[in-house]
């Protein structure tokens, strides 16, 4: 009952904003903003729902095909459903300030509960047809919720650029879903593809066990989480979303939709286990990602910037963690990756949390500054934002793995997982990236408010109004007890066993937290000025400018050698070509109708010679 009012309330409350905003005005608001409240409650209700998997509504019944909308409830998705309604919740309430003065409030707040339908639908699915359902959903209300202000071009290509780079993860993730679908007897439910694969006809020792197979399978599965959590290639769109209005940059980059790829990774880590090559590259993405996202974060000076940027390392740690896990997995080293418990997940829940509040701190301060995002246009706004300043300084030492908050304990399980990979350049990648985050958050805390107001706008800044204050500080107080056991109900899936980690990794932590944060405080303390310039982190290491070639070259170049062939072959040799035939045998035969009667007389005699000729002279011929 609980699951199918989380799931249906944001639908129909969607679809009466979305089809009937001009009549409703000032009620779509409230009609949005109660149901996320109504979908929280429920939640909290859901957490204490046992243990089950049911189908909720019949969709596809074709021969072997039969998937439905059903429900998984187990530790997981329990503690993602809390992460997802209480995140949204707030984000809604912030949305009402935020928002107070937008024309267009009432579709902003239906693409919202789109948005909340299309993510509650990945966390319940129970079949990977119904994720993939849901997973285009999410491409879709994200699509509307960045282009909301679609009248700047910024915001309409953001969109648009946001879209079409999901579509190439997604459509690896849709033939992962096939290649699965043909192996099993097309059968794709989570529970069945996990006994499958440990005891069922997928497991390595069963006959005709494909290796190959199975590292396709979970490399295409994984194209849908590298398009979805922006991991390096396709992490292109991520910092550009930053265009859609501050609460969706809140929504996109917290616990929802970039989360959805790795909560999908988590659920089919038992296909990842069983590919040591699959869960090596894995690792190995995220690595990347983690290290190439907080190189470009030092050099940022959008405020939004640099937390998209943060986001995306932050996404690569927890990618890391869960291909870590797997090779430590094969390794014998922990337990089995689909235990609850998992770092990947752990960190999931704490990031959430304060990365959260600190997007809706952005947004507090820009609408504070009228508008302004460059931190070096700021400064000061520790005296002017009191509780914004202490809520983010809350959420930047969180982030940075300060203990005993939050992200601390996260973190360290995120390094004991890469420690027990066995691979020390995951670790050693991971303490270096441990030591940028510290340095660009510190970077940010102090530029953007401490120092002297440099602007009218900092000069002039006020505290945010209570609507939108409310939501960070209860984010604080998330942020700093969130990994403790006084949210148990949630955390028992997320928190793993041992979340101490070894002492070398607690010594590596420790230090990179210091050695970061010192870095900062020395090099931009009382500086109105970046004294660091390095062009190739600034303009994020020209990855948009590669693209770009590789679009002008590939594509259009490719598109120029199709136009010509379609000219020449279609439109020349198919086309024009029997039509130019036809037309001269028309001219030709038309001038036999020339309308003389003396012509056709001697047409007809013509013939009837012609006729002759062949019944007397050829046709014996060809008798004998």
């Amino acid at each position: 009952m609980h699951a199918s009012i989380i799931l249906l309330l944001p639908f129909f409350s969607a679809l009466l904003i979305l089809l009937g905003h001009r009549q409703l005005k000032g009620a779509a608001v409230l009609i949005s903003v109660g149901s996320s409240i109504i979908s929280f409650v429920a939640c909290l209700f859901f957490l204490a729902a046992d243990d089950d998997n049911k189908l909720l509504l019949p969709f596809i019944e074709v021969g072997q095909l039969q998937a439905g909308i059903d429900v998984l409830i187990d530790k997981q998705s329990r503690g993602m459903m809390f992460i997802v309604s209480f995140i949204g919740m707030l984000v809604h309430i912030f949305s009402l300030g935020y928002m107070k003065d937008d024309d267009a409030k009432p579709r902003f707040f239906g693409a919202l509960s789109l948005f909340m339908f299309s993510m509650t639908g990945i966390v319940l699915a129970g079949n990977l047809i119904m994720m993939f359902i849901f997973w285009e959903l999410v491409g879709l209300s994200s699509y509307l919720l960045i282009g909301h202000w679609y009248q700047k071009a910024s915001a309409a290509e953001a969109c648009k650029k946001a879209f079409l780079t999901n579509r190439i993860g997604d459509f690896g993730f849709m033939i992962g879903i096939l290649l699965l679908f043909g192996a099993n007897g097309g059968n794709v439910n989570l529970d069945d593809l996990a006994t499958a694969f440990s005891s069922g006809p997928l497991r390595p020792d069963a006959p005709g066990y494909s290796a190959g197979f199975t590292t396709a399978a979970a490399l295409c599965i994984f194209l849908g989480a590298v398009g979805k959590s922006a991991q390096f290639p396709l992490h292109v769109w991520l910092p550009d979303a930053m265009e859609g209005p501050t609460p969706v940059s809140a929504l996109i980059h917290a616990a929802t939709m970039v989360a959805a790829g790795v909560y999908m990774l988590v659920r089919v880590s038992f296909l990842i286990t069983a590919s040591p090559l699959a869960a090596e590259i894995i690792a190995g993405i995220g690595c990347v990602t983690a290290l190439l996202a907080a190189l470009m974060a030092t050099q940022q000076n959008d405020i939004k910037r640099v937390l998209a940027y943060s986001t995306l390392s932050q996404l690569g740690y927890m990618v890391m963690a869960v291909g870590a896990v797997a090779m430590a997995a094969q390794h014998g080293h922990v337990p089995h990756a689909a235990e609850p418990g998992h770092p990947a997940m752990f960190h999931l829940y704490t990031h959430a949390f304060f990365k959260a509040m600190l997007f809706l701190g952005s947004g507090a301060v820009i609408y504070a500054c009228h508008h302004e995002q460059d931190i070096w246009k700021m400064g000061g706004l520790r005296k002017h934002m009191p509780v914004t300043f202490w809520t983010f300084a809350i959420g930047t030492v969180a982030l940075m793995g300060l203990p005993p908050l939050s992200g601390f304990w996260s973190k360290e399980a995120v390094l004991g997982a890469a420690y027990d990979s066995g691979s020390n350049i995951l670790f050693h990648a991971g303490t270096l990236t441990a030591v940028l985050t510290s340095f660009y958050m510190t970077r940010l805390l102090i530029v953007a408010f401490l120092g002297k107001p440099r602007t009218d706008s900092a000069h002039h800044a006020t505290e945010a109004p209570m609507v939108m204050i409310l939501p960070l500080a209860i984010l604080a107080l998330f942020s700093i007890f969130s990994a403790f056991d006084i949210l148990s109900t949630p955390l028992q899936a997320m928190k793993p066993p041992h979340v101490e980690g070894h002492q070398t990794v607690l010594f590596a932590s420790l230090i990179a937290l210091i050695v970061g944060a010192g870095g900062a405080i020395y090099l931009y303390r009382g500086k109105d000025k970046d004294p660091v310039s390095i062009k190739l982190f600034a303009n994020k290491f020209y990855f948009d400018e590669i693209y770009a070639v590789i679009v002008r070259v590939c594509q259009d170049r490719l598109a120029w050698i199709v136009t010509g062939l379609e000219r020449v072959f279609v439109d020349g040799l198919v086309a024009r070509l029997p039509a130019a035939i036809v037309a001269r045998l028309g001219a030709a035969t038309r001038m036999l109708q020339g309308g003389h009667l003396q012509g056709y007389t001697f047409l007809l005699g013509g013939g009837v010679i012609a006729v002759v000729y062949l019944v007397v002279f050829v046709l014996p011929r060809l008798g004998h």
